[in-house]
């Protein structure tokens, strides 16, 4: 596959988690957050995304927001559960998706904010009307997500590269 084909990379912010007793990285998803995933998948599913890799961090509340998300696809993309993704800078993000092979088109990030606000952010040198806006007002909350397209291997993936396309998150 050509590197100059136009790819997508879909940041998704993990569903809401829930505060019981329990270390950081095994906190698991709140009422709200079972209900906000699903949709979040069926409107992944209806814009057309299809990821053929998804790269989720592997905290619990991760875990269970992917696990909700991809029964809404219209199939499952190979999905690898990523260490370096729970609680990384922008920069440690880019690192891990510069190691993307370039057979990969579309690919899906389930992390943490800052780090999926930050990135969207950072990668978006430009943005489509509105979308900036969007995600700006809101704060990239649980549940959301931003696409960022760019053409370009994977290895070329840095600050600046690409287009935020479009931003949606639930209860907007």
């Amino acid at each position: 596959m050509s590197v100059d084909v136009p790819r997508r990379i879909v940041l998704l912010r993990h569903a809401k988690a829930d505060w019981p007793q329990v270390a950081d990285h095994e906190r698991p998803l709140a009422d709200r957050g079972r209900n906000d995933a699903p949709l979040a998948g069926r409107r992944i599913a209806e814009a057309g995304l299809t990821p053929e890799l998804t790269l989720c961090s592997t905290a619990l509340r991760t875990r269970e927001t992917w696990k909700l998300v991809v029964h809404e696809l219209p199939h499952r993309p190979k999905t690898v559960y990523e260490e370096r993704l729970y609680d990384a800078p922008v920069g440690q993000l880019i690192e891990v998706i510069n190691e993307t092979a370039d057979d990969v088109t579309d690919l899906l990030v389930v992390g943490h904010n800052p780090g999926m606000h930050g990135l969207a952010d950072a990668l978006a040198g430009e943005a489509d009307e509105g979308a900036r806006e969007r995600m700006e007002r809101g704060a990239f909350p649980t549940s959301a997500f931003a696409v960022v397209t760019f053409s370009g291997s994977w290895k070329s993936v840095e600050i600046g590269c690409g287009r935020l396309a479009s931003f949606w998150a639930p209860h907007e």
